[in-house]
């Protein structure tokens, strides 16, 4: 059984291009206004929304992410909001999946947790913490509910380790071009073609670049090498930098747009 991420991925491939994946946390930049965020990312043109489960101590998060979280956290926003989130986006035909450390996947249940996604139409999750050795509990939770496990590969993943993930893997991999946390940079690192590259040797599944993408130039240069481009700390820096949620919306909506047109440009 395909996912709506598994059909997305067929669609740009078939179209030449690489497809456009935007995060948002759940509950920023309040309850209602992560779902006003979900509609203007579609405005916008993103092919893809990854809905990020707050934590209070990410691992991966830089600060304007973990800024977002906080504010999300101070919402009161748990598991039913990021399912309500994730709802908004699946009915509005978009494909989705969660962002989520393990913590609150073993503390909402783990079974559970799978067939949520499933039920509010996600296609899978994306587990930055959760290591192949530890994952028999979710691979067997992800395989009955037919969604997508999404493994982080990173420069440090050996070549010996590399194979032994991307096997794991559906929907997509998600190659980290930088080292530690998130965050938009001046530039991508150069290291991160070299991660698809090696990916490559070892998958046949799609792989999406995330980690420091702000602008169309940096979408466009990914999507040269890429199957998919993961924006996340550029579309939320636009909103904590608004004055208000109108122009907070206004700005996400033309920097999806701008972002877009790059990973059209890149072929």
């Amino acid at each position: 059984m395909t996912t709506a991420l598994d059909d997305l991925f067929v669609k740009t491939r078939a179209e030449n291009r690489a497809a456009l994946i935007a995060y948002i946390p759940a509950g920023f930049p309040s309850i209602e206004g992560c779902k006003k965020v979900i509609q203007a990312f579609i405005e916008g043109g993103v092919d893809a929304i990854e809905i990020g489960f707050p934590y209070s101590d990410p691992v991966m998060d830089g600060p304007t992410i973990q800024a977002a979280a906080d504010q999300a956290l101070a919402h009161g926003t748990g598991a039913k909001e990021v399912f309500e989130a994730l709802k908004v986006a699946t009915d509005a035909g978009v494909a989705a999946v969660v962002m989520t450390y393990w913590n609150p996947i073993e503390k909402y249940g783990v079974e559970k947790f799978a067939q949520a996604i499933a039920d509010n139409g996600g296609s899978g999750v994306i587990t930055p913490d959760l290591t192949i050795e530890e994952s028999a509990d979710w691979k067997a939770a992800v395989e009955k509910t037919s969604i997508n496990p999404i493994y982080v590969v990173a420069p440090s993943t050996s070549d010996s380790r590399l194979p032994q993930v991307t096997s794991r893997c559906g929907g997509f991999i998600y190659a980290a071009s930088l080292m530690g946390v998130t965050g938009t940079r001046t530039s991508v690192s150069s290291g991160a073609p070299d991660l698809v590259a090696r990916i490559r040797t070892t998958s046949g599944l799609p792989v999406a670049v995330g980690l420091g993408v702000s602008t169309r130039e940096q979408a466009k240069g990914v999507a040269g090498y890429a199957d998919g481009v993961i924006v996340g700390s550029a579309f939320i820096k636009a909103l904590l930098d608004a004055p208000d949620e109108a122009s907070g919306l206004a700005a996400v909506k033309t920097l999806a747009s701008e972002l877009a047109l790059g990973v059209r440009e890149g072929r």
